[in-house]
């Protein structure tokens, strides 16, 4: 007769005592449970000094269920309240407790900067466990969805259409309930009132809310005009004249094609990954090349690449201590003023001054000749990255930082973010760098202290 394994699916204990056992030895939980514990949590502890009520969870404990949700590719706080009662690791990490969905993700919401703060820690584990070389760093961008559709906006030459057309529907609906009203005094007397129409509010509501998006764009307007004015004044001066502003900024009008959207105002029409237009906002990474570990991380609105590039770098010395030797960047980055940026700092600049597909770059041929003496920058860059070692250095770029995006997007499953409005989906989105660097950390072996 065939003997099996005794299998006893109602025993009072199916698990090991220690939690330890659960999983596997070099299981990714482990790791989490040791990292987790070695980073500094002071930010949030710091905000429970008054505790009232029933006792809350460890925000260690509520860390570590985030991280390792991440790490899973799970951003749904429904989803990983699931996972705390079906998921051995989460069971582990959590010590069997099992918060529900809204107090996972008021965690999330409440403690939003600290989590994004994360990143700078991961930063300098990294770089103490010796995968921050710096000898170059790639900095590109990738447009990620917002948690808003895209036919929620609406263009500023469209607002003052819709805004008339409110404010005729209001006045037209103001009139009949003055018109009922009388004729209702007139058949019952004192004994009987009247309320506005019931649909009035929403026209109502509908103008403020218009009001105050053309307001935001006639602001934006007004500074865009006097940026635009003093990088005027400062090229005139460089070149010894003098420029006369010929528009006030206060009477700066946005352009008709300017949107807003009203379920998340912060974010922008772009263009994605997929060439189609997106609701969405412009994430930045600048990415170690050898080792692919993110050293800076950033996100904003504008839809424009190059205004991001001098703040990576400065955020690459905050976070690390050190400057790059090379910075690359694709087309999209490049001006002059980024390029003398990095003079100034000795960083040596690998950017094109116009878009080149990957395909082409191994057809280029270099430039023969000698540099002519009012060579410009551009020239010299078009130049620079044509010789056999230029090259080489750009293609660095395509190696590092373009793997990173996809990684985020596919196994740590940030496709749209989930929070609303610019500062919170910034701290989400160095939250999630933070976890990526875990990752890389995980995978290259690096160990830390037991867990507190």
């Amino acid at each position: 007769m065939k003997t099996f394994r005794e299998y006893q699916p109602g025993q009072a204990l199916l698990f090991p005592v220690d939690l330890n056992e659960w999983l596997p030895k070099g299981h990714p939980a482990h790791f989490v449970n040791e990292v987790v514990g070695s980073l500094d949590l002071s930010a949030i502890y710091a905000s429970y000094d008054e505790l009232r009520g029933s006792p809350q969870y460890d925000p260690r404990m509520m860390v570590r269920v985030w991280v390792y949700a991440l790490m899973k590719g799970i951003c749904s706080s429904r989803k990983i309240e699931r996972a705390l009662y079906e998921d051995v690791g989460f069971r582990f990490l959590s010590a069997n407790q099992q918060p529900d969905h809204w107090t996972i993700s008021e965690f999330r919401k409440r403690h939003h900067k600290a989590l994004g703060g994360l990143f700078e820690q991961t930063v300098r584990m990294a770089e103490k466990a010796g995968l921050v070389k710096l000898g170059q760093v790639a900095i590109d961008g990738t447009k990620i969805k917002a948690n808003a559709s895209k036919h929620s906006a609406m263009s500023y030459a469209y607002m003052k259409k819709e805004e008339q057309r409110l404010r005729d529907e209001i006045e037209r609906m103001l009139k009949e309930a003055d018109e009922t009203d009388r004729l209702e005094d007139e058949e019952y007397g004192d004994e009987s009132g009247w309320e506005l129409p019931k649909g009035l509010r929403t026209p109502e509501e509908r103008l403020a809310a218009i009001k105050k998006a053309k307001a935001e764009l006639e602001q934006e307007a007004r500074e865009r005009l006097e940026r635009e004015q003093a990088e005027r004044k400062k090229e005139a001066e460089a070149r010894g004249k003098t420029f006369k502003p010929t528009k006030d900024p206060k009477t700066a009008e946005p352009r008709p094609r300017d949107q807003r959207n009203f379920t998340d105002p912060d974010s922008r029409i772009m263009v994605g990954s997929d060439k189609a237009f997106i609701q969405g906002y412009n994430a930045q990474a600048a990415v170690d090349a050898e080792t692919r570990i993110i050293v800076a991380a950033d996100l904003g609105n504008q839809a424009n690449d190059s205004t991001y590039l001098a703040g990576q770098v400065e955020q690459v010395v905050r976070n690390t201590g050190r400057r790059p030797k090379e910075v690359s960047a694709d087309a999209g980055y490049y001006s002059d003023d980024n390029v003398r940026f990095l003079e100034s700092k000795e960083i040596q600049a690998f950017i094109p001054p116009e878009k080149v597909k990957h395909s082409e770059w191994r057809t280029l041929q270099p430039m023969r000749g000698r540099i002519p003496k009012n060579a410009t920058r551009e020239y010299l860059m078009r130049r620079k990255l044509r010789t056999k070692r230029g090259r080489a250095r750009y293609k660095l770029r395509q190696e590092s930082v373009e793997p990173v995006f996809g990684f985020i997007k596919e196994e740590l499953g940030l496709r749209q973010f989930l929070v609303r409005g610019l500062e919170k989906v910034r701290s989400m989105w160095r939250f999630t760098c933070a976890v990526h660097n875990l990752w890389k950390m995980y995978r290259a072996g690096v160990s830390f202290s037991p867990a507190r």
